[in-house]
C-alpha cells in the first residue's frame, strides 16, 4: 500500500451485524442467555430498540438490575455457546461480497475490526472467502463485553500509512460511531444490524438502509 495510501479513503468495517447478516443467530442466542435468569424472550425489533454496550448494561434494561458477575459469566457463556451453533446458518449481508472485492480492485485499503473473539474470527472470516480484501483482521482479545474505542486505538495504530482522518468507520451499532470519533476517524451507520434507526440518528453520523450507500458516502465524506 505504501505512503499513497495517506491520501485514498481507507474502510473500517465491523463484523457482526454489518458485514455478517446475524441476526436470527444473535437474538437466538440473547433469548438462550436469558433463558438462564428467568427472563421471556424478545424479538428483533424489542433487541433493536434496547441493545446498548457494555452488554450488561443491555441485561441491565431487560432483568431491571445488572446482573450479578456469576449470571452475567453464566449468560455470555451460553450466548456463545449457542451463538456458535448458529452463526453457521448465516450469509454475508447482500452485496458484501462485491462490495469488498470492487473497494479492493480500485486500489483502496480495508479492513475489519470486531469486538467478536480474534481466536474465533479469523477462521470464520476466512470460511466465507472474504479475508484477502482485508489488509488487517482484528478480534476482541481481551475480557467479552467491554468497549469498543481502545480496540479501534490500538487497530489504527498496527494499519500502515493509514490515517484517521482519512479513514470511515462502518457498522451497525452506536459504539462504532464513538470508536471512530476517538480515533479522529468519520463513521456511517447501517440500519441491518443490532440497533434501530432512531438509536443509531443519536449518534449524530450519517445512517444509511445498505452496504452500498455505505461505502458510496464513505468514500465522499473522507475525499
Amino acid at each position: 500500500m505504501g505512503t499513497h495510501g495517506k491520501h485514498r479513503t481507507h474502510l473500517v468495517w465491523d463484523w457482526n451485524g454489518t458485514l455478517l447478516d446475524d441476526n436470527a443467530a444473535v437474538v437466538g442466542a440473547t433469548n438462550a442467555a436469558f433463558g438462564e435468569v428467568g427472563l421471556e424472550p424478545i424479538t428483533l425489533e424489542q433487541y433493536r430498540e434496547m441493545y446498548c454496550v457494555p452488554i450488561p448494561r443491555f441485561y441491565e434494561r431487560l432483568m431491571g438490575r445488572l446482573p450479578t458477575e456469576a449470571e452475567w459469566e453464566r449468560m455470555d457463556g451460553i450466548f456463545h455457546l449457542h451463538y456458535t451453533e448458529q452463526r453457521a446458518a448465516c450469509s454475508l449481508t447482500e452485496g458484501a461480497e462485491e462490495l469488498l472485492a470492487q473497494w479492493q480492485l480500485a486500489g483502496r485499503s480495508q479492513s475489519l475490526l470486531s469486538m467478536y473473539g480474534h481466536a474465533q474470527l479469523v477462521p470464520v472470516v476466512r470460511g466465507y472467502g472474504i479475508e484477502r480484501h482485508f489488509v488487517r483482521v482484528d478480534g476482541r482479545t481481551g475480557p467479552s463485553g467491554g468497549s469498543k474505542a481502545l480496540h479501534m486505538e490500538r487497530h489504527i495504530a498496527a494499519l500502515d500509512g493509514v490515517s484517521p482522518e482519512r479513514t470511515v468507520v462502518i457498522g451497525d451499532a452506536v459504539d462504532d460511531a464513538v470508536a471512530a470519533a476517538h480515533v479522529g476517524a468519520k463513521a456511517v451507520l447501517y440500519t441491518g444490524g443490532s440497533h434501530s434507526r432512531a438509536s443509531l440518528e443519536a449518534a449524530g453520523v450519517p445512517v444509511v438502509d445498505s452496504l452500498a450507500e455505505a461505502a458510496d458516502l464513505a468514500e465522499r465524506m473522507a475525499g
